[in-house]
């Protein structure tokens, strides 16, 4: 899907979604670009609804091959895009856009990737098959995760969701490996769990605290989240005191932007700990 670059012209990209200052993928693709000596530029752009068609329109005009997208534009780009992934449209959203030679633009979502890739490396040991996961939240990074799990081959989703029916809505389109757990009892579920996935803001900086009852976290458990402000979350502190093996969010938001960097700009970037101080510094 790589496409090759024009040696007269220095390739851009960058990330859209408004707000963006908060965006912490400018300081690692920066960080990626000097690393791998490549003449590209990265940045951040924040794009109101009404703009984004005709940005996007636009960029490919202004000498970029691609860009990322975040909130609150992951699902508005599917009906901008001419070319959609089977991930994106599964997921209903995508976060990695190329602007290809033949002037169409082609939609994908590597967040899924990114979430089995940081699992992977966080805990070598887990095997898909081995039990099954309990999700909390049912917001767009819960589908993420669910469709990457299931194709992975965990036999069960036990998801529970404040709303329940934002749960139910992902029970009826990912089918029957998916169980809704009303709220109330999410903390049961853990006890039937060999991987614990918050995919909800809770825990996060400036939002509630995670109020679920940990006492049925298994010892035997992988324990993930995707807040990574601040990296060690009351989940996976009270996680680790338990022995579970525990897996912050950072490598997530590092794994996911590996595909667009080397389809933007050629070589296929390293996730290791020098990433993870530039985006943490």
């Amino acid at each position: 899907m790589t496409e090759a670059k024009s040696p007269s012209k220095v390739p851009l990209a960058g990330v859209i979604g408004s707000p963006i200052s908060h965006s912490k993928s400018p300081q690692l693709q920066r960080h990626w670009l000097n690393k791998y000596g490549v003449r590209g530029f990265y940045v951040p752009m924040d794009v109101s609804a009404r703009d984004l068609r005709d940005v996007l329109i636009t960029l490919p005009k202004a000498g970029f091959v691609g860009v990322n997208i975040t909130i609150p534009h992951k699902e508005a780009v599917l009906e901008i895009a001419d070319l959609v992934t089977d991930r994106a449209t599964l997921i209903g959203a995508a976060n990695t856009l190329i602007f290809r030679k033949d002037g169409r633009i082609h939609a994908d979502n590597t967040d899924g990737y990114g979430f089995l890739e940081n699992l992977r490396a966080g805990a070598p040991g887990w095997r898909p098959a081995q039990g099954a996961a309990a999700v909390l939240g049912a917001g767009g990074a819960s589908r993420a995760v669910i469709a990457s799990l299931l194709e992975a081959g965990v036999p069960e989703i036990l998801l529970s969701n404040r709303t329940r029916i934002r749960a139910e809505k992902l029970q009826s389109d990912f089918g029957n490996r998916v169980t809704v757990i009303d709220w109330v009892q999410a903390g049961n579920m853990l006890e039937e769990a060999s991987l614990v996935v918050n995919t909800s803001s809770l825990g996060m900086v400036g939002k509630p605290e995670m109020r679920v009852p940990l006492d049925g976290l298994r010892k035997d458990a992988v324990v993930t989240d995707l807040v990574y402000t601040p990296l060690k979350t009351r989940l996976l502190e009270a996680a680790k005191q338990k022995g579970c093996i525990t897996v912050d969010g950072l490598g997530m938001l590092l794994h996911q932007a590996v595909p667009g960097f080397e389809r933007w700009f050629g070589p296929r970037p390293e996730v290791d700990a020098e990433a993870r101080d530039a985006v943490l510094n």
